[in-house]
């Protein structure tokens, strides 16, 4: 065991898969000599090679496309997108080319790629910074998304991630890379995309987050058993394949669900979790499911930022309402 933050933890998960295994590469940009913008991949091509660790230039499409030529030929290329905001560019290769591939060519072409990239606000970024899609491409058929709140979750996940043969686009909260440290084993695990972990068993309320915001929450959470309410816990740790089976458990055990996520709310993984609460277990409800999610705006700059983030107290209010209701 090793104590680890979040990008010691992922660096380690591609040092165990770059040595093993021959096929996996990986690029971007600053990936390379500099090891990415959040030094993730830090050490790297000075240990493998530039013809397995390298940059390229700054042109997101051409990096994703690359990518899936390499995938496509009996590589398993893992792309750095640099920026949450910087996904965009992509976004047609993604969306047209890279989740259709299989299905286009009738199972003869897989896609066994990584696209990775940093996400999410509060760390007093400029524009295109502070993004959080994940709603964006777990709308589309074909790809799997997955977001780590811990960095043992990273490893684990991010060690699958690359040893499927589906496209896989690996969100990184960027605010929590050196936020949290934890015993992490050096030898290869992996941990099951799609399936969900409950992080605290509880009685009066269901807690769905991922990703960051599972700290604010664990933080409400305090707040929340001082006033005597029980809470249960539920990390999503993939958003798409999304563990219905956990979710819908829990809330029909507690009946009272409150979903926080960092994204803006309409339109969002937080409506995918209140249409499932009130699908397949509305008769076990005793109160209307709950978001604590970011606003329908832009994420602001650093002054106006505190207004748009969701911190422990905005959660615990929802919570406690959730719980009198």
């Amino acid at each position: 065991m090793s104590v680890m933050n979040m990008v010691q933890a992922i660096n380690n998960a591609f040092d165990i898969k770059l040595a093993e295994d021959k096929t996996v590469v990986m690029f971007g940009e600053d990936v390379g000599v500099e090891g990415g913008v959040f030094r993730v991949t830090e050490g790297l091509q000075k240990k493998y090679g530039v013809q397995r660790v390298f940059d390229t230039p700054i042109a997101e499409s051409a990096i994703v496309g690359t990518g899936l030529g390499m995938a496509m030929s009996g590589l398993r290329p893992v792309v750095e997108l640099q920026f949450d905001g910087f996904t965009y560019p992509a976004f047609n290769q993604i969306i047209s080319n890279v989740s259709r591939m299989h299905n286009r060519t009738r199972g003869r072409f897989k896609a066994p790629m990584v696209i990775r990239f940093p996400y999410g606000g509060a760390i007093n970024a400029i524009e295109h910074h502070s993004e959080s899609p994940e709603a964006l491409y777990a709308h589309i058929p074909g790809i799997k998304v997955v977001v780590p709140s811990t960095p043992y979750d990273a490893k684990g996940l991010m060690i699958s991630a690359i040893e499927t043969d589906d496209p896989v686009i690996f969100m990184e909260p960027k605010r929590i890379y050196r936020a949290i440290k934890q015993e992490v084993p050096e030898e290869k695990f992996s941990i099951p995309i799609g399936k969900a972990k409950v992080l605290k068993e509880g009685t009066d309320v269901t807690v769905i987050a991922f990703g960051a915001l599972i700290r604010e929450c664990q933080k409400a959470i305090v707040m929340a058993e001082e006033a005597g309410i029980s809470v249960e816990l539920i990390d999503l740790r993939t958003i798409y394949p999304i563990d219905r089976e956990t979710i819908v458990n829990s809330i029909k055990k507690t009946g009272r669900v409150v979903i926080v996520a960092e994204a803006s709310e309409s339109f969002s993984v937080g409506s995918e979790l209140m249409a499932i609460a009130n699908e397949e277990a509305f008769l076990s409800l005793e109160a209307p499911p709950k978001r604590v999610m970011g606003f329908d705006t832009i994420v602001p700059l650093a002054q106006g930022e505190p207004y748009y983030m969701v911190f422990p107290d905005r959660i615990f209010y929802e919570i406690e309402k959730t719980a009198k209701f």
